[in-house]
């Protein structure tokens, strides 16, 4: 039983406001995003958001002429042997 009182004091430690501050990022996200610099915003990020666009890209495209394909393959008439 003794263990019951202990999780509201407990819960009450982790949220309390002593914990650590958190820093606002958003004003130096948002001068990264508003910045002209003739980059898509999709790609303003960085490398990572280079590359996971590129990835993205490259699935989608494979993805849909993948899709194509069988659905050409699909529309012929079978062979009959």
């Amino acid at each position: 039983m003794n263990h019951l009182l202990k999780v509201p004091l407990l819960a009450g430690r982790a949220f309390s406001s002593s914990a650590r501050q958190l820093r606002n990022k958003v004003p130096e996200a948002q001068k990264l995003f508003q910045e002209d610099n003739g980059l898509p915003v999709h790609i303003k990020g960085g490398t990572a958001d280079v590359l996971l666009y590129r990835a993205t890209m490259t699935l989608t495209i494979t993805g849909t002429c993948y899709s194509c394909y069988w659905l050409l393959t699909a529309s012929m008439p079978q062979k009959k042997q």
